[in-house]
């Protein structure tokens, strides 16, 4: 799609459009759902571009995160058409088998770490910890998504992409620690 304006003054009072055409309030919790989507795909933007710097790249992480955001356009998209008066088409379909692509990568990379007991404080390498910021909007996008299905129609499949993407997050800055050789610091309860 060529982008021949980047303005167009029709969102100044607080209005925008819908897939379809269809105009509502830019505080729409639709809005709300597809925006934060795009805010953690603009975080998984950074974080690849934080791990390319890195002494490991590992790119093959960065390539499953970039199929992510391709995935977090499409969960976008279907989240901007209001199904009740706008057809779904295919783009805005996520297709079969991502969430479980997720779910076979975060087993094969949690065999590959030590197991340690406890909660993680985010933090570590600047990649590790912003890999934490995408898992914290993850499940901001996640709990953005679920308040829309409370009004509107949403497949279940896009809840469990961005709940498996979240859980891949958080094994992901684990594996970034440890391949940094940097100790992960564990929350521990205040003595008093």
């Amino acid at each position: 799609m060529k982008i021949t304006k980047v303005y167009t003054r029709t969102g100044d009072k607080g209005m925008t459009s819908l897939i379809g055409g269809i105009r509502i309030s830019k505080a729409d919790p639709r809005l709300e759902a597809y925006g934060t989507t795009d805010e953690l795909a603009s975080h998984i933007g950074l974080l690849c571009a934080m791990m390319a710097a890195d002494e490991h790249p590992l790119e093959e992480e960065r390539q499953l995160l970039v199929r992510a955001q391709n995935n977090l356009f499409i969960i976008g998209s279907y989240l901007a058409i209001d199904q009740s008066q706008t057809p779904l088409y295919d783009f805005a379909q996520l297709p079969e088998g991502e969430t479980e692509l997720l779910e076979q990568r975060i087993d094969q990379l949690m065999a590959t770490l030590p197991e340690k007991q406890g909660f993680v404080l985010p933090g570590g390498t600047v990649s590790a910890a912003q890999c934490h910021v995408c898992r914290t909007v993850c499940r901001r996008a996640e709990r953005r998504i679920l308040e829309l299905a409370q009004h509107a129609v949403v497949d279940d499949i896009l809840v469990s992409f961005v709940n498996r993407l979240s859980d891949y997050l958080f094994v992901l800055a684990k594996i970034i620690n440890f391949n940094a050789g940097q100790s992960e610091i564990l929350w521990e309860k205040p003595c008093r």
